[in-house]
């Protein structure tokens, strides 16, 4: 998991928020802590489909800007 340092990050935010007496952005960084980990997941889901040929996006890219 190659995004994982963000929960580090946010995890020493909350120990911050504790030891300042601020309860509510504490609760509200676990809150974060658990998007995070939904959108890292999810990511890393795409990321594997997209490796092993089952990539389901439709349309077409051509990957050059203004290209028909």
């Amino acid at each position: 998991m190659r995004s994982d340092w963000i929960l580090d990050v946010l995890a020493d935010l909350k120990t911050f928020a504790l030891s300042s007496d601020l309860h509510a952005l504490a609760e509200q960084l676990d809150d974060t802590a658990i998007v995070a980990l939904a959108e890292i997941a999810s990511l890393e889901e795409r990321t594997q489909a997209h490796r092993h040929g089952r990539d389901k996006a439709t349309g077409s890219h051509s990957g050059e800007f203004g290209a028909s």
